[in-house]
């Protein structure tokens, strides 16, 4: 794909569209089984939320962002807003509603270092088209698009629109994976799906480097500009207009992965922003989410770009 370069009118802003959750984060030896009883390590409570992990990475590795979102008038809210803001994140986008509380994630880590998140929207749930409208102009003078499927898939559309006929590239990471609205990738830039995610929405199976290669085929004759599926330690795999190719994965002990992917994003976008290549892109996000598993938590897990050498 061509190498992405902000729009006359764009300062360089990534934007990020998505939800903002407060994770509520166990640690546990296993999963229990089912009606099992099992006792943890330790709980903690701490910032999330594909959307804002996804600002904060950017934030981290360099760029400068605004986050569209939602949160409830509560004290997860607060504390999500002030979080984004403490890393440089315009926060002007993040509305506040008293229709629902501010969205929540339960988490268990294993001592494999794997998760299982479960979601409750809340305010991200709320989210409307006409917020959207209102918040235009900045969406079409972006240097850049991110979105998510953690909130309405009619704002993700209202977003991706915006920014298309504004001639912002949007990169689309399908998580959690639902049935894509007829064009959607046509409009999309760069698409970003776990191997899950890509197996989902391909109906394919992506269990290694060939099969994934094949679902990302799938997307490309769908209309997406480049697509770049996460295998975690098995790397990535691209295609594009400069052929197919797998890019493996640095060797790391994994702690924790979750926001690894939100991390890998992070690097990506803001390097293509810089103008790197896709490869030099996709390293970048690499190196960062290497850092990221082994470390816990989402937001606290994710790295400065000064931390990579």
């Amino acid at each position: 794909m061509k190498e992405i370069q902000p729009t006359g009118s764009s300062d360089g802003t990534i934007v990020v569209v998505g939800s903002l959750n407060m994770d509520l984060v166990m640690r546990t030896p296993r999963v229990p089984a089912s009606g099992e009883t099992l006792t943890g390590h330790e709980f903690s409570t701490l910032p999330g939320g594909k959307g804002a992990n996804q600002a904060i990475a950017c934030a981290r590795m360099g760029g400068k962002v605004a986050m569209i979102g939602q949160v409830g008038r509560d004290d997860f809210g607060t504390t999500l807003r002030a979080g984004l803001a403490a890393d440089g994140v315009a926060v002007g986008g993040v509305l506040q509603t008293s229709a629902a509380g501010t969205g929540v994630a339960v988490i268990l880590v294993e001592d494999s270092g794997q998760n299982r998140i479960l979601l409750a929207a809340g305010a991200n749930g709320t989210l409307q088209v006409a917020d959207i409208d209102r918040l235009s102009a900045v969406i079409a003078g972006a240097a850049m698009l991110i979105v998510q499927f953690e909130v309405p898939m009619a704002v993700v559309e209202r977003a991706v629109d915006i920014a298309h006929d504004a001639g912002v590239p949007v990169l689309l990471n399908p998580a959690p994976a639902k049935v894509l609205p007829e064009g959607l990738l046509a409009r999309v830039a760069i698409l970003v799906p776990n191997e899950t995610e890509a197996a989902l929405l391909a109906d394919l199976p992506v269990r290694d480097t060939a099969e994934a290669l094949a679902a990302a085929r799938v997307f490309r004759r769908r209309g997406a500009g480049c697509v770049v599926v996460t295998l975690g330690d098995r790397g990535v795999v691209v295609v594009d207009d400069a052929g197919e190719r797998h890019l493996p994965a640095q060797g790391v002990r994994a702690v924790d992965t979750t926001a690894a992917g939100d991390t890998f994003i992070g690097g990506l976008s803001v390097a293509l922003v810089e103008g790197r290549s896709m490869n030099d892109a996709v390293a970048l996000g690499q190196r960062a989410s290497a850092l990221c598993v082994t470390r816990h938590g989402a937001q606290p897990s994710i790295p400065y770009r000064s931390e990579l050498g």
